[in-house]
């Protein structure tokens, strides 16, 4: 299973020069998990540069996948991850839900960039 974060989904969608990276993960949407934290920073950010049909363009190919909700457990555990590494709410909920499915967590934020199960990739200007 694999989680790709936000950053990850606004490369592919924008072709930044990391979109390969994560083409393999995103198009695979049959091992694919969305966290729910995800399609609300893609379509802010998108809403904010392209405009609402684009946002909505783009979380409809997102929601091909599977969408996990924040539950309880995911939450709390966000919480404690957010606490002992140091990362904002939104990372630590999409941290917190690859961990719970088991996923590996694809992405190019540097908060995540040392930690296990996580492919890494620097973010290219």
């Amino acid at each position: 299973m694999n989680v790709v974060d936000s950053s990850g989904w606004l490369e592919y969608f924008a072709d930044g020069p990391n979109a390969e990276f994560f083409a393999d993960s995103i198009e695979n949407l049959d091992e694919l998990i969305v966290p729910a934290i995800s399609l609300y920073e893609v379509f802010k950010r998108v809403l904010q540069q392209k405009g609402e049909s684009q946002a909505l363009e783009a979380v409809a190919i997102m929601m091909q996948a599977t969408v996990v909700s924040i539950d309880s457990k995911i939450a709390l555990h966000a919480a404690r991850l957010s606490d002992s590494l140091k990362i904002p709410m939104a990372d630590s909920l999409i941290l917190a839900t690859a961990r719970e499915y088991q996923a590996t967590l694809w992405t190019q934020d540097s908060d995540f960039e040392s930690l296990p199960d996580v492919n890494y990739i620097t973010k290219k200007p």
